[in-house]
């Protein structure tokens, strides 16, 4: 069994025992009455139209991995969203599994919160985790999330078109993942609007940008494209703004950084 199959596998678990607590009625009533999100998508273009010689940054709000353990002794959800934005992020990831990447969607909530009051810029949020059950995609929107990630190496064609439409439905964005052909030529079957390349392949956790320079030609121009993993430097950036992707999902480089502000930075500032 490899780590993604048993983090699907404690997920059917952990989703159930959510429920026993919150019913999925009662969580469709909070994800239908919580603020509307803003439009994830349009934020990148925005970016992009603003500093069209680099990708957009989602910078992500991570603790610790399977592969890496704790990235982050001091961790600080809300100060890292805080100086994500300040620096120029132009959205937040926020990983909320708790069995393997020590996340919790209690930090969702606490930083669409932060954000709630007037503020320039606000980032949209995407909810990293491992979604399966469209109980998980309203409890993301009840927690304040704008996108969702969709992982097709571990969903059927028929759970990632309903979850990428419940997620519409809701106004949020569906980040669906890819990491080899076969599963982008499965992701294209859905009509995806936004497509993360993983240069991490989830089974080995092995990572190569590589990856986004073989798969990328292949997706249609209409459709954003998010580079993942594997982004430690300007010099990945860089590379990644000639492969043609929109944006870059950038965490682990960012956790573990000195001064998280000045790498933020550090990454924004190719072709200025």
């Amino acid at each position: 069994m490899s780590i993604l199959d048993e983090i699907f596998a404690h997920k059917h678990t952990e989703v159930a025992a959510r429920q026993r607590v919150v019913p999925l009625v009662e969580m469709r009533r909070l994800a239908e009455e919580a603020a509307p999100p803003q439009d994830f998508i349009a934020a990148l273009h925005g970016s992009l139209r603003r500093s069209p010689s680099r990708p957009a940054l989602i910078a992500e709000v991570k603790k610790a991995s399977p592969s890496k353990g704790l990235l982050s002794p001091n961790f600080d959800p809300l100060a890292l969203a805080q100086i994500y934005r300040d620096n120029g992020a132009t959205a937040v990831s926020v990983l909320t599994d708790e069995n393997y990447f020590q996340g919790s969607l209690a930090y969702l909530r606490q930083i669409a919160a932060l954000f709630e009051r007037p503020l320039p810029q606000r980032p949209p949020l995407l909810r990293k985790d491992f979604l399966y059950d469209p109980y998980q995609v309203y409890e993301a929107r009840a927690a304040g999330a704008d996108a969702v990630l969709l992982i097709v190496a571990h969903l059927q064609p028929t759970q990632l078109r309903d979850l990428q439409q419940l997620a519409a439905e809701l106004g949020m964005a569906a980040l669906v993942e890819i990491h080899t052909q076969t599963e982008l030529e499965a992701a294209l079957t859905c009509d995806p609007l936004l497509v993360g390349i993983n240069n991490r392949d989830l089974h080995t956790f092995t990572v190569s940008l590589e990856t986004t320079r073989r798969l990328r030609p292949s997706i249609p121009p209409h459709i954003t494209t998010v580079a993942e993993s594997g982004i430690h430097t300007t010099a990945d950036a860089a590379a990644l703004h000639g492969m043609g992707v929109h944006a870059m999902l950038v965490g682990e480089s960012l956790i573990t950084a000195a001064d998280i502000g000045a790498k933020v930075r550090e990454l924004l500032k190719i072709g200025d």
